[in-house]
């Protein structure tokens, strides 16, 4: 698969809470780096992101690549549903490191927190 087409599958995936599958597309090292979980092994992060998750709506507004980078951003809109049935929707700017296998190897999310972040905090009383 291409990058872009990786990006496409993670975006379904991740919409579907398809987790296994979404780790699947990291290598064994791979990890994530989120503004309100912080930096984790991407099982542990999404394994994470699952439980505190009833429903993700996820909208892809633009994948940008350059060819002779290892990298791209993907720019989506995150409707996301907490376990505790509190809503948030925001925009969201992934910034996807492949490996030479095109197996995801860093993935930096990047998005404005102020009100997602109170939102899991609420979940952790």
């Amino acid at each position: 698969m291409t990058k872009k087409e990786i990006a496409i599958k993670y975006i379904e995936y991740l919409e579907k809470g398809n987790i296994d599958e979404v780790i699947a597309l990291f290598n064994e090292n791979g990890v994530v780096d989120s503004p309100v979980y912080g930096t984790k092994k991407a099982d542990e992060f999404y394994r994470e992101l699952d439980n505190d998750t009833t429903n993700s709506k996820l909208s892809v507004l633009g994948i940008f690549e350059e060819e002779t980078s290892n990298s791209l951003a993907l720019y989506f809109k995150y409707e996301w549903t907490l376990k505790n049935n509190e809503e948030v929707a925001f925009d969201v700017v992934d910034i996807i490191e492949f490996d030479p296998q095109n197996k995801i190897n860093k993935l930096k999310i990047i998005y404005d927190t102020v009100v997602s972040r109170e939102l899991v905090k609420q979940l952790e009383k």
